[in-house]
């Protein structure tokens, strides 16, 4: 149906370490009948800060790094959580999507890490995955939990920027990465279960009507993280792939980024003077790729 996409080669930007892998697995993930993963960590949200530092999570140990634009990588904090997606709000604060406790605030001075919303009225989150700004600071996130074909309630939030916490959609098959549109009236989402992008329209009032599939995949284990470019294409992380794909606004494949390291990619940002190299956090290797791709990201919340 389409021409084949364009190979993209990577490098190794920046590795954890060995000093700081980890071979323990967490007790909760034992009793959720999952092993420790084969790098000593799994490598999720990058975000770029203003000085730019990368931040990104570590989901399996509850930690968050820093890489520095030495490609020096630390940990920030290390505390009793799952992270899984990050991102920097422009007044500098870091806000953390956390499976275990729902939406979290960092301090990367002291490390802290504290909690902003875990809950949806009286109901507890499923377990939140991902999150993304809007231009006017409202936040969007997803809360995916266990939730699958079999079971399709994984739901959509937003946290708007006066405070107010609002369901826009309850019915995805494990709703994970997200970004908006160049015009903020539509949002793409990755729903893993069913190996798609789907396209979420937005009513005047905020809400979502007509939703829909936009891209469907095919292999792997569905899409994870997603980044926007300035032409309102779509960068996808496909996990044990080994890519990241390019599509452009139409939804045509462009562009392949090969992994140089390992199947599972999980998100990308990206980064650089003129924003067109892109960060992957390869979690299978526990390192972050870099790419130079043909067009630049779109400007993020955190740097407008």
């Amino acid at each position: 149906m389409f021409a084949l996409p364009q190979p993209i080669q990577t490098e190794v930007f920046a590795e954890v370490p060995q000093s700081l892998r980890k071979a323990g697995v967490p007790a909760e993930r034992i009793a959720a009948g999952r092993g420790a993963p084969a790098a000593g960590c799994f490598l999720e949200g990058p975000s770029f800060d203003r000085a730019g530092n990368l931040y990104f999570v570590d989901n399996t140990y509850g930690r968050i790094f820093r890489a520095s634009p030495q490609r020096k990588v630390e940990v920030v904090a290390e505390y009793d959580g799952e992270p899984n997606g990050l991102r920097i709000h422009k007044d500098g604060r870091i806000f953390v999507a956390d499976f275990k406790n729902g939406i979290m605030l960092l301090d990367p001075a002291s490390g802290k890490v504290t909690p902003v919303v875990s809950r949806y009225q009286t109901e507890h989150f499923k377990g939140v995955n991902d999150l993304v700004f809007a231009s006017n600071g409202d936040l969007y996130f997803t809360d995916q939990g266990q939730t699958d074909l079999v079971n399709p309630t994984g739901r959509v939030y937003c946290l708007t920027a006066a405070g107010q916490l609002r369901c826009i959609a309850d019915n995805a098959p494990s709703p994970n990465g997200l970004v908006l549109n160049l015009e903020e009236n539509v949002l793409y989402l990755a729903v893993t279960r069913a190996n798609a992008v789907w396209r979420l329209p937005f009513t005047p009032s905020g809400m979502v009507a007509r939703m829909g599939l936009f891209i469907q995949l095919s292999g792997g284990r569905g899409p994870d993280g997603m980044a926007l470019d300035d032409s309102g294409g779509l960068v996808v992380a496909h996990p044990d792939m080994g890519a990241v794909w390019i599509f452009n606004h139409r939804g045509e494949p462009l562009y392949r980024v090969q992994s140089c390291r390992s199947d599972i990619v999980t998100n990308v940002a990206f980064g650089g003077p003129d924003r067109k190299t892109i960060y992957i956090t390869d979690s299978g290797s526990g390192c972050i790729l870099m790419a130079r791709v043909p067009t630049a990201g779109r400007v993020l919340y955190s740097h407008m």
